[in-house]
């Protein structure tokens, strides 16, 4: 783990700058190859960061609406860096319903516009990763076996290491300059194959939400991201040819 890398009187929390370089690298991976997928790179880098402050705005609102006392007391709080003050599903609520509303503005189509921001997501997933190794958040259950790591008391299972390493796979089987890339079913080939990822990981997972005595939630929601997948892909396979025109 290294949650803070020292750098003289600087502190930099790793968590978090993994985080944020993930999204730098790979909303410019996304905006360079967008063009193969017949989208505009400059309204592509909009939509995402449309996304991205109405996501965090959305999140902060939310939990001070959670804990509106305590935000009453301090309204500054609402200008906190601190991430443990957002929400993370009303970010997601609010990122989605801003990213439609430019993306319905702007005229943008769904299918080219999330495979054009799928190599985006693929470099989010590897720095989620690296996220979690710097943070020992998303570890794994008790284990003996030979490569496992020393964390919060106890030899456990790398899933953290797991999760770059799969990321790290899918980005390149996944590279948009690659054959997968000219795909019209991109964005679904390279979320199944994260979902399938995600089955595999939680496995191991030591921190696991468990539901309905003893199911993985995370597998659960997996397994219907997968099946949801595989149903879309068979349905765009119907309906014509499945390959983009070679840019």
């Amino acid at each position: 783990m290294l949650p803070v890398l020292q750098i003289g009187p600087v502190g930099i929390p790793v968590p978090a700058f993994s985080l944020l370089l993930g999204v730098w690298l790979g909303l410019s991976l996304a905006e360079r190859h967008a063009p193969r997928f017949g989208v505009d790179g400059n309204r592509l880098f909009s939509l995402a960061l449309t996304a991205l402050l109405s996501g965090l705005a959305g999140a902060r609102l939310a939990y001070a609406a959670r804990y509106s006392r305590a935000f009453i007391e301090a309204p500054l709080n609402l200008l906190s860096p601190r991430p443990e003050l957002l929400d993370p599903w009303g970010g997601l609520a609010a990122g989605l319903i801003g990213a439609l509303i430019y993306a319905q503005r702007k005229e943008m189509r769904l299918w080219p516009t999330l495979n054009a921001l799928t190599p985006a997501f693929a470099v989010f997933a590897v720095a989620l990763g690296i996220s979690h190794l710097a943070s020992g958040d998303a570890f794994g259950a008790p284990t003996a076996v030979p490569w496992a790591i020393e964390l919060w008391g106890a030899r456990r299972h790398p899933t953290q290491i797991y999760e770059t390493l799969l990321a790290l796979l899918i980005l390149a089987a996944c590279w948009p300059a690659g054959p997968l890339g000219r795909r019209l079913d991109y964005f679904l080939i390279f979320t199944a194959a994260s979902a399938l990822a995600r089955i595999f990981i939680e496995a191991f997972r030591g921190d696991s939400v468990l539901v309905f005595s003893g199911f993985r939630l995370a597998q659960l929601a997996a397994w219907l991201v997968l099946a949801a997948s595989l149903w879309l892909m068979g349905r765009r396979f119907q309906k014509g040819p499945h390959h983009e025109p070679a840019s």
